[in-house]
């Protein structure tokens, strides 16, 4: 039988000589429960430095460039307050996706022991990663830079220096949208400092000189619209890949569709939570995602 390019790589691992779990050890000192997740990847650190450098950047900008020296102290005052808390919220986001345990499976899992406590019916089937060593469930993928089996892997993002996973997709998606949000509000700020410093002396609205006050509105303006259409981008195709229930690398390999279809509004309140609240927008609440099926490594 002709075997799909896209199936190739799930074939491989039925193989017999793929499984061989005597040579899985499991590891010698499991980490407690509650150890914090980081990936030790200079690529994915330098990205998610540079990433909160550019937010506070925006923040310096915002308030000492244009609402502080500003002589409308409302404006000054509602504007700073909606900024700082979106910005605030960003990064609060940022460190909940970095920080989160994506959903990787138990690293040396495929040991004989474990195969035999999933009490196997004749006919099923396992699937394990010969990178990893571990049975890997349903919809899980490996990551080369995580070096673990991650469940419901959308992909690996240097900005938060993690994979999107089954438990820290949420937060993912909040920081794509404040990061959108926060763009939004500098433009139109950066549009509206802009007329009122044409209409008046340009060494009044600003405390720098007018070279260094221009030289920063459009490094904002540009870094603004640059983040704008990258996350606004970026939340979309979240949204959508959540509605529908299929990961970015399940879309990506045309993968065959093995689980249970349904509603996008099921879909959501899986990812964000149960039932819908204020908690979907915060990234302080954690979702409940259930306990683990431990037959979801077979089918």
């Amino acid at each position: 039988m002709m075997l799909l390019p896209t199936h190739h790589f799930r074939d491989i691992e039925r193989k017999p000589e793929y499984l061989q779990p005597e040579k899985c050890v499991p590891p010698h000192h499991p980490g407690p429960v509650g150890t914090m997740w980081f990936i030790r990847d200079g690529c994915g650190i330098a990205c998610a430095i540079v990433t909160w450098f550019l937010v506070l950047y925006a923040e310096f900008v915002v308030l000492f460039v244009m609402l502080i020296p500003s002589r409308d102290y409302v404006y000054s005052i509602i504007n700073g307050i909606v900024f700082n808390l979106l910005a605030f919220l960003a990064l609060a986001s940022h460190c909940r996706a970095m920080l989160t345990d994506p959903g990787a499976v138990p690293k040396g899992n495929a040991t004989k022991e474990f195969i035999e406590s999933l009490q196997l019916k004749p006919g099923q089937v396992v699937y394990k990663c010969p990178k990893c060593c571990s049975i890997k469930p349903d919809r899980a993928h490996h990551c080369s830079v995580c070096k673990r089996c991650i469940r419901k892997m959308d992909h690996h993002c240097p900005w938060v220096n993690n994979c999107v996973g089954e438990n820290n997709q949420k937060y993912f998606v909040l920081f794509t949208m404040y990061i959108a949000l926060i763009s939004l509000h500098a433009l139109i700020m950066v549009g509206f400092h802009f007329l009122h410093c044409f209409e008046e002396d340009w060494t009044k609205c600003s405390s720098f000189s007018p070279p260094t006050t221009v030289i920063l509105l459009i490094l904002l303006c540009f870094e603004g619209l640059l983040f704008l259409i990258f996350t606004s981008v970026m939340f979309g195709t979240q949204v959508h890949s959540i509605c529908t229930d299929e990961t970015g690398i399940e879309q990506l390999k045309k993968e065959e569709r093995r689980w249970a279809k349904k509603t996008k509004w099921m879909n959501m309140k899986a990812v964000f939570g149960h039932p819908f609240s204020l908690g979907w927008a915060s990234p302080f609440a954690t979702p409940d995602q259930g306990k683990a099926d431990p037959y979801q490594y077979v089918v």
